[in-house]
């Protein structure tokens, strides 16, 4: 078989002298859309993080197109295809929208323009108020800024950590529309939430993890159905 496009591989680690992560994997292909759940504290953040490289992996590996990156810095991911949006402080608020934009194009030497309109395609709401500062946007269409910042990179992979936190649930679905387009394109999207039925529901793969490792994993829909995945995880 195969291996994924991007895995990250028994990995073990944590901060200090803990392991948040035992042997966790997580994995996913082109346009595919991994979803990683689980109980609060289960590690979910942590995942997506060793997998971005922002924490040294005492076991376990992570490799992208069969490349090790294991031992690589964010900034170096970046540079390879992969583009990170975390929760908070994702935006810069003093900063026009189109500003946030050009500013996800830092590594790029190329003309970026077809790449803004493409965002702009995707998020309409953005153009409208390209020239308005991103901190007196709402709370979903800052959400938006910050994904189209990281679609600027031209990532091949868009990791998103708790992307509909704080957002009203017609945004959230809105959101969540905007991602299966981004994957339509065949960018891999690998993603944490906290809405674990909405976010199974459009995921291709799903991880629920606890404790730091994998407890479950199968496609989105295969998790939904699961009666123990139900009862334990989705509230019955």
């Amino acid at each position: 078989m195969a291996e994924p496009f991007l895995i990250g591989e028994a990995m073990t680690g944590g901060y200090g002298g803990a392991d948040i992560l035992h042997s966790c994997t997580i994995a996913v292909d082109p346009g595919q859309i991994a979803v990683i759940v689980g109980p609060n504290g289960a590690g979910k953040s942590t995942a997506m993080k060793a997998v971005f490289g922002m924490l040294k992996l005492r076991g376990g590996s992570v490799r992208l197109k069969g490349e090790d990156i294991t031992q690589l810095s964010p900034q170096a991911r970046v540079a390879k295809g992969m583009a990170f949006v975390p929760q908070t402080s994702n935006i810069f608020t003093s900063m026009t929208v189109e500003e946030n934009l050009e500013m996800g194009a830092f590594l790029r030497r190329d003309d970026i323009k077809g790449t803004m309109e493409q965002v702009y395609h995707l998020f309409p709401i953005l153009k409208d108020k390209r020239h308005q500062a991103a901190g007196e946007l709402s709370g979903g269409q800052r959400q938006q800024v910050a994904v189209g910042r990281a679609l600027m990179t031209q990532p091949s992979v868009l990791m998103l950590d708790e992307p509909t936190a704080g957002v009203s649930p017609i945004v959230m679905d809105e959101l969540f529309d905007r991602i299966i387009e981004v994957a339509r394109t065949g960018i891999s999207i690998l993603m944490v939430e906290q809405n674990a039925r909405q976010a199974l529901d459009i995921a291709d793969k799903g991880y629920v993890l606890v404790q730091g490792a994998n407890r479950f994993t199968d496609t989105g829909q295969a998790l939904l159905a699961d009666p123990d995945v139900r009862k334990s995880f989705l509230g019955g």
